[in-house]
């Protein structure tokens, strides 16, 4: 289930603005495509498929393998220099990995969504589930602190980044973890409804700023 909240939609007749919209993706591994070629990884993927619907924009690869929502933070200003219209937020899975205090991330994530706002750059984040042999205290506060924070921040949200390729061994390296080119591909057409919704929207405010 995704989850959006939108502004109104505005018409407008003018041009679209001759630039295109810049979108960072602000995470780890995943993002950063560990295992992959760069032009596999999701952003690459992602800035590929939107182009070949007919939408102007570049897709930023900031991830940073290892990297957890602390780490996103601590890099978030030197990020915000490409000055993005979207900025796409994965991060979380290493917290998990290291059994990190879910409050902790939560905060980190929150901070992240706050600084975003304030300079009226969108944001789209993106859940992680925690490994289940962590306990289902753990998984249960882990999980649970990005449904509360895209309500709190009333942001868009996608679930799950890797939903419909987690514990699928054929989308999915050796390691488990890290998703296949195919896996990629699976994780950018799941997600583009709600990025080219964003995308719209984010149009129809350059339009209307003209």
């Amino acid at each position: 289930m995704l989850f959006l909240w939108l502004l109104p939609v505005v018409s407008a007749t003018a041009e679209p603005p001759l630039e295109p919209l810049k979108i960072v993706v602000l995470g780890d591994s995943l993002t950063a495509g560990s295992g992959l070629t760069r032009n596999t990884a999701f952003p690459a993927q992602l800035e590929a498929r939107l182009q070949r619907r007919g939408y102007r924009v570049r897709v930023i690869n900031a991830g940073v393998s290892g990297d957890t929502s602390a780490g996103g933070l601590a890099r978030l200003d030197w990020t915000l220099a490409e000055r993005p219209e979207l900025m796409i937020i994965e991060l979380g899975a290493n917290d998990a990995l290291r059994g990190l205090d879910p409050q902790q991330t939560k905060q980190n994530l929150s901070t992240i969504l706050s600084r975003l706002r304030s300079l009226k750059v969108q944001p789209l984040l993106t859940g992680m589930k925690a490994p289940r042999n962590l306990g289902e205290e753990y998984y249960n506060k882990f999980d649970r602190l990005y449904v509360e924070l895209a309500r709190r921040h009333q942001v868009p949200f996608y679930p799950f980044f890797l939903a419909g390729v987690a514990g699928d061994p054929g989308l999915n390296q050796a390691d488990g973890i890290h998703p296949t080119a195919a896996g990629v591909a699976i994780i950018v057409r799941r997600m583009l409804p709600l990025v080219e919704a964003l995308l719209e929207q984010l149009q129809r405010q350059a339009l209307r700023g003209n």
